[in-house]
């Protein structure tokens, strides 16, 4: 007997108009005759951002991060807010937990889905830049596409202390096939790479708003590791 389908999350539907308008948007004024649907595109990304070895990169993740990206948007000069807000529905739209390849393999659904759907090149080439840059979160000063995005996705950091306890027991829900000292060894690794940055949040509002409060928790984790 086949397993039940997984539940829809709240923000579904939601969450597929917004796919809609932002497709349509990306368009521009295309030359095709006729263009593909924007719903199959969508229900493939929320399915994929709904599979059951997800903790963290979830529905729930994708939203903040379309939230944080409209949040910082209007304080920015970005060049191309559609491409990084297509860029945040895609950057872990392949996720498996046990593979290092996941930022690449999700760029290569991008370029593959968004020049099927008629999104002009250029737009689906930046789309591409922006997704394979949340392996680093390092954007070049200047880069406010990059900025945007890689502050947005970082956003979590900077939560409460309960809400970023939850998000590193969900991160360790992910890896739960790796042994504890395994894991603190490389999630401790992640975490200094991310102190070690001069700069976290690199646009001016997530910098004021976020920095102090995200340091704060990463270097409380760290100590917890016992790094």
């Amino acid at each position: 007997m086949p397993a039940p389908a997984p539940a829809r999350h709240p923000a579904h539907d939601a969450l597929l108009t917004r796919w809609a308008d932002l497709l349509t948007t990306a368009r521009e004024a295309t030359t095709e005759a006729k263009t593909p649907s924007p719903v199959p595109y969508g229900e493939d990304l929320l399915t994929r951002w709904a599979e059951p070895q997800r903790r963290y990169h979830t529905t729930d993740h994708l939203l903040a991060v379309l939230d944080r990206v409209d949040e910082l948007l209007p304080h920015v000069q970005a060049p191309d807010p559609a491409a990084v807000r297509l860029a945040a529905w895609f950057h872990d739209a392949v996720y498996l937990p046990d593979r290092s390849t996941n930022e690449e393999r999700s760029a290569r659904l991008a370029e593959r889905a968004l020049t099927e759907a008629a999104v002009p090149a250029p737009r689906t080439a930046e789309t591409v830049r922006l997704v394979l840059l949340t392996r680093d979160h390092d954007p070049a000063e200047g880069d406010t596409n990059g900025e945007v995005l890689c502050d947005a996705d970082l956003a979590v950091l900077a939560g409460s202390p309960e809400d970023y306890g939850a998000y590193a027991a969900a991160v360790r829900e992910e890896y739960a096939f790796v042994p504890d000292d395994t894991f603190r060894e490389g999630r401790a690794n992640v975490l200094r790479h991310l102190l070690g940055l001069s700069r976290l949040f690199r646009t001016p509002a997530a910098h004021d708003r976020w920095e102090a409060p995200a340091r704060h928790n990463m270097t409380t984790e760290l100590e917890l590791l016992g790094a």
